[in-house]
């Protein structure tokens, strides 16, 4: 197991092979929250920040999270190739569709429909570990393009807004995510 506080060239070429990656993040009471992302979502900014655009889903859990603590931890496994598990834990901020700075940083994404949030990740530390116990798989494909962003494309703005009001208000702990109010 080796740590650091930066990205390097090679945990960088990494993360940009990685057709998934997994999220975690927790308030101080309540359940921790992991999700998996994949597609086209995932940007490095440099040595110590990461964006990353959140998708429409049936939950909205680090958004929640992040209201009551910013901490955040990314783990990037290697299902092809040489073994690799690589985190990347930190504290992030979100951006929502109704805040400043939105449309330009959407401008860094495919225009996905349903797109949800922006999470901006500041890394403080970087740990690999062998990723020996990680099974070898093939990537297919991304059932993104083909399942998610269709569904909310057929639902349109205003549908995917009540989606939103009826599934990404709260976390399921009950804690607001803030996916209407105004900063």
């Amino acid at each position: 197991m080796a740590f650091g506080i930066a990205l390097n060239g090679t945990f960088r070429a990494f993360i940009e092979k990685q057709p998934l990656f997994f999220v975690a993040t927790a308030a101080r009471d309540g359940r921790v929250n992991v999700s998996p992302k994949g597609m086209d979502t995932l940007r490095i900014v440099g040595d110590n920040r990461i964006v990353w655009l959140n998708l429409s889903g049936s939950g909205n859990e680090t958004a929640a999270h992040l209201r009551d603590t910013n901490r955040m931890t990314l783990m990037f496994c290697a299902f092809e190739g040489d073994a690799r598990i690589l985190r990347l834990y930190g504290t992030a901020k979100v951006l929502h569709p109704h805040d400043a700075g939105w449309a330009e940083a959407l401008g860094d994404f495919p225009d996905f429909a349903g797109s949800r949030q922006i999470f901006d990740m500041t890394i403080e530390q970087v740990q690999t570990s062998c990723g020996t116990g990680v099974p070898l798989m093939s990537f297919e494909r991304s059932r993104g393009e083909s399942e998610l962003v269709p569904f909310f494309e057929d639902m349109g703005p205003d549908g995917v807004r009540d989606y939103w009001s009826r599934k990404n208000v709260d976390s399921i702990d009950g804690k607001p995510t803030g996916i209407f109010e105004e900063t």
